[in-house]
């Protein structure tokens, strides 16, 4: 389905959900740093009920929706599983995510709705995403990684 057939209610449904995304990080704590950091040292626990009731509560929609549903409902588009191989690049990439979540106490989704809190200085580890984000990209299209690889093709 291509975007002009999209249903009219896709780009406002996303923003709604990123508006209900943001305020639920808010409001759990996990848009404050010193809160995610008190989590990765094991001095506090209550991050863990979050996480583990949005991965709860998203594993039955998913199970839900594509056992009842051949297709998405806003997008029209069918509901398939995405292989991607496991290969240096996801270990690398896993590794530098979770020494910056480690170093500024934040996740790129996170560190958006603490700005939406108030927590400005946090933009230095947004430029700091920015920055690595564009630093990959540069690094890559020099690199033997720009064609397509194997586990980009479509399956048969």
């Amino acid at each position: 389905m291509s975007d002009r057939e999209r249903n009219p209610l896709f780009l406002p449904l996303i923003y709604v959900g990123g508006l209900i995304f943001g305020f639920g990080l808010a409001f759990s704590g996990m848009a404050k740093p010193e809160i995610v950091l008190d989590f990765l040292q094991f001095d506090d626990f209550g991050l863990l009920f979050v996480m583990g009731g949005a991965a709860v509560v998203t594993g039955i929609t998913f199970a839900a929706a594509t056992r009842s549903l051949d297709r998405a409902p806003l997008t029209g588009d069918a509901y398939t599983r995405r292989l991607k191989s496991f290969d240096r690049n996801v270990i690398l990439g896993g590794a530098i995510f979770g020494v910056g979540w480690g170093l500024s106490g934040i996740c790129p989704g996170a560190a958006y709705a603490s700005v939406g809190i108030g927590n400005y200085p946090i933009l230095w580890a947004i430029a700091g995403m920015f920055l690595g984000a564009y630093a990959q990209g540069y690094a890559r299209s020099f690199g033997t990684d720009s064609a397509e690889s194997p586990s980009d093709a479509p399956a048969n």
